[in-house]
């Protein structure tokens, strides 16, 4: 195993036994012993093995999965329910044995996965921090001299000296991470644990982990959340029926993810095929942007009297559709407000994202929406064109629409993605009729003299006063 690489996961698969009955799981085992024994007849032996064999199946929760992860890396493993993600994270951890293949780690694991798994319900918070500590290998002087940092980051006051069968999903999750944040553990394994928290919680946990990583630890962070996976996660892989299908950028294997959450089952296996031949990086290696970011240091002097602009080759190339459910979407793109198609836009001026849509049946409930997205994913901001419960109550088969978003560039100069979507009622409820990620790109020019930061510009003014109350500078953002 490399240096760099903590984590290395080769051929991995996790077989269960699926007993046809109760009772199979009694004499199958002895069918299967007597169909070896060489003394008996061999119509004998082979009755004894042919009955045994249908007396249960292998459910393979993993098959053959393979990925590496280097050290101060966050690996983000996403899937559907029961796609294998919880049993991979705890061969990993050393919970579980794998049927085949090997898992090999460097350093310390310590994993957050069950709420509450290693308290003792009837034991208090206090109780439970010496016994879950000592579980992960800390001795009892060295849970003394850190116990009082641990109550301060759970943070649930007088109930640490309650018994843990009182507390609530949020008040485990704090008392679990907190033992799990002051161990001077290598690779922390996290489990979907953190949707149970508050959001203030949520963001102390999150800021402890990129600490961690700033210190060289490595993360296995397992969510349905997509916006976290693609914020906090260098990488992401896409399990599904216990196969690896693609490895790569965080927003690319969410969008991909996605395209099969939503697909109509008598689509899903394509897809799958589809996904399992498009990985958009090799497994094991980190990926890279593949759009070039403008040079925001620039000097191109005021932008009162620049001309938007239109660049046909700015075409995005991660581009995600879902499998349409009977509509499609066609020609999203950027106008201004007189109707002049852009791809280069001026912050601070108005424009329009407009596309089109046919209807190829009947659709209920109908709603539109539209995405703002960073190079890296993250979800600025987005709109739809009705509530949740409204839309448009019918749309007969064979029907078109126009949908504008009109919206004020308020983005400070960068490269920018586009989703758009169609949502309706089906039998199963409210879904995507059509989707499209990533259908259009944009840039914001950039200008000299910006004083905004970040991605956002709120138009914030700013003004300094020295101590003797004299003004000094004042900087007032249009």
């Amino acid at each position: 195993m490399r240096a760099d690489v903590v984590i290395k996961v080769q051929n991995v698969s996790k077989a269960y036994t699926i007993w046809s009955s109760p009772s199979a799981r009694l004499h199958g085992p002895m069918l299967g012993q007597v169909g070896q024994m060489p003394f008996l007849p061999a119509r004998l032996r082979d009755w004894c093995r042919q009955h045994s064999s249908q007396s249960f199946r292998n459910f393979y929760a993993l098959k053959n999965v393979s990925f590496s992860v280097t050290r101060a890396e966050c690996l983000g493993i996403v899937g559907m329910n029961g796609s294998g993600k919880s049993t991979l994270l705890q061969v990993v951890a050393g919970i579980l044995e794998p049927t085949a293949g090997a898992v090999e780690t460097s350093g310390r694991v310590t994993a957050l996965l069950e709420l509450g798994s290693g308290f003792n319900p009837e034991f208090t918070g206090r109780e439970n921090v010496y016994l879950n500590a000592a579980v992960l290998g800390l001795s009892r002087d060295e849970v003394r001299a850190k116990f009082d940092e641990i109550a301060a980051f759970a943070d649930i006051g007088e109930f640490i000296e309650q018994p843990t069968k009182t507390y609530s999903s949020g008040m485990t999750l704090r008392l679990a991470f907190a033992v799990q944040a002051i161990l001077n553990q290598d690779i922390l394994i996290v489990d979907e644990a953190l949707a149970v928290g508050d959001e203030a919680f949520q963001r102390k946990c999150f800021s402890r982990i990129e600490s961690f990583r700033a210190n060289g630890g490595t993360v296995l962070f397992v969510s349905h959340a997509a916006g976290t996976v693609v914020e906090l996660c260098d990488r992401a892989i896409l399990l599904d029926h216990g196969e690896l299908l693609t490895s790569g950028e965080p927003k690319q294997v969410i969008a991909r993810y996605h395209k099969l959450l939503y697909a109509p089952a008598e689509y899903q296996a394509a897809i799958r095929e589809e996904i399992r031949s498009s990985t958009p990086a090799a497994v094991g290696q980190r990926p890279h942007l593949s759009v070039a970011l403008p040079n925001q240091t620039e000097a191109r002097g005021s932008t009162n009297d620049w001309p938007e602009t239109f660049d046909p080759e700015m075409i995005p190339q991660s581009s995600v559709h879902y499998a349409s459910r009977g509509t499609s979407i066609e020609h999203p793109h950027l106008e201004t407000t007189d109707g002049r198609m852009v791809n280069g836009l001026i912050r601070g001026r108005e424009y329009v994202y407009t596309y089109h849509v046919k209807f190829g049946a009947h659709a209920f409930k109908v709603r539109f929406g539209m995405l703002i997205k960073t190079v890296s994913g993250v979800e600025i901001g987005g709109a739809v064109t009705h509530a949740a419960a409204d839309g448009l109550a019918h749309v007969e088969a064979g029907q078109e629409a126009r949908v504008a978003f009109r919206f004020r560039c308020q983005l400070n100069p960068g490269v920018y993605f586009l989703n758009a979507g169609v949502l309706g009622v089906t039998d199963a409820g409210e879904t995507f009729l059509d989707r499209h990620i990533d259908v259009a790109m944009f840039r914001v020019q950039p200008e000299a003299g910006l004083t905004s930061t970040a991605v956002v510009d709120f138009c914030t003014g700013s003004e300094v006063t020295l101590l003797d109350g004299a003004v000094a500078d004042v900087q007032v953002t249009d």
